[in-house]
């Protein structure tokens, strides 16, 4: 962990505020302060990744908790966004670094060209010497907006900056084998496997009350970036320093898997399906053994209100999903290419509809 090269760091609501809401100045120096020493002398990068936006919005709004209802949520964020992303460049202004603001929702890392200006976005601030503090765009997102406090957020993050090490701190410094606040508890130093964690029962609740992620969401964002081949520690914000210097602190979850294409773990992991394609069997093997391109030929049914470009569920007749993908024709389109091929169907409605209707390239296969 020590000689990881480009880091990146995600943050919790309940480590930078106060429980009633706004921003904790000290409590945020003193995060900057281990990442402007983290990253000096220009051999280390870092990408923060960091929740806030809406517990930051409450004081000045005058709302005493988290609102359940989205509009005002997104009200909280709208301000609250401007005052993070103020303290941060005030914070970190103390040591002659520059930050730069990257607002993302799912929408934008599944779609093709949206994927590619990210990524080129983040690259360069790295590339200037600049560091990327990035949220989730929480003032347009919907379901995006319960998605997990911005963990799952970090380890695609993580993917797509091409990071060597993911630090998840909140308020808890490990995952535990029990509750941690009962006495017996121990703390889990290392995870190599599922299977180390198969006899855990993770609780959900954070501490703190003005976030929305907990343990789960945090083990579940570092089985997805481990999956990736990325090293995971999760700890506390009090141990950040222990952390990003290699220490023992935290639950350090090994690499279990390869790296894969940017896009499709994002497509796995954070897109929300807009409806479903049922397919024959026939298709089924082909997508799911061939990984082959669904075509019209292997669709046996559909369902939902989705436009070309939204992610989709492929599944067997069973109503067992095989697979996601992004569909390259409007819902209402496809009862007319069901069974058809795509030569009778470039014939009669034209060359437009001689293509598959989900391409290879922008599919993920779930079940093996």
């Amino acid at each position: 962990m020590g000689e990881a090269r480009r880091i990146v760091v995600k943050v919790g609501s309940s480590s930078l505020t106060t429980a009633a809401g706004g921003l904790d100045a000290d409590r945020v120096d003193a995060l900057v302060d281990v990442l402007a020493k983290t990253r000096s002398g220009g051999e280390r990068e870092i990408v923060l990744v960091s929740s806030g936006a809406i517990a930051a919005g409450l004081a000045p709004l005058g709302l005493r908790r988290r609102p359940r209802d989205l509009a005002r949520q997104q009200a909280a964020a709208s301000v609250g966004q401007g005052l993070l992303v103020a303290r941060y460049t005030a914070s970190f202004a103390r040591y002659g670094v520059r930050v730069g603001q990257v607002l993302l929702t799912s929408d934008d890392m599944s779609r093709r060209a949206h994927h590619r200006n990210a990524s080129r976005t983040l690259d360069k601030l790295l590339a200037m010497g600049a560091l990327p503090v990035v949220n989730e765009n929480d003032t347009v997102a919907t379901d995006e907006i319960r998605f997990g406090d911005n963990d799952r957020l970090a380890a695609l993050v993580a993917h797509l900056v091409r990071a060597d090490l993911l630090v998840l701190l909140s308020d808890v410094d490990g995952v535990y084998d029990g509750d941690p606040s009962r006495p017996g508890t121990s703390r889990i130093a290392e995870v190599k496997g599922p299977q180390d964690l198969a006899h855990v029962e993770i609780g959900s609740a954070g501490k703190a009350g003005v976030g929305t992620g907990g343990m789960v969401t945090k083990v579940e964002a570092a089985r997805i970036a481990a999956a990736a081949g990325i090293q995971v520690v999760l700890t506390s914000a009090v141990h950040a320093a222990e952390a990003l210097g290699g220490g023992d602190t935290g639950t350090y979850f090994h690499p279990t898997g390869r790296r894969s294409a940017d896009r499709l773990l994002w497509l796995q992991h954070a897109s929300t399906p807009q409806g479903s394609l049922t397919l024959d069997d026939g298709a089924v093997r082909a997508v799911v053994q061939g990984r082959k391109s669904l075509l019209p030929a292997g669709i046996a049914g559909v369902e939902g209100d989705f436009n070309a470009g939204d992610p989709v569920e492929l599944r067997d007749r069973e109503g067992r999903a095989v697979a996601r993908g992004l569909v390259n024709f409007d819902a209402k389109e496809i009862p007319l290419l069901v069974g058809r091929s795509t030569r009778e169907l470039a014939r009669e409605l034209g060359p437009g509809y001689e293509r598959e209707v989900v391409h290879r390239d922008d599919l993920v296969v779930l079940h093996p």
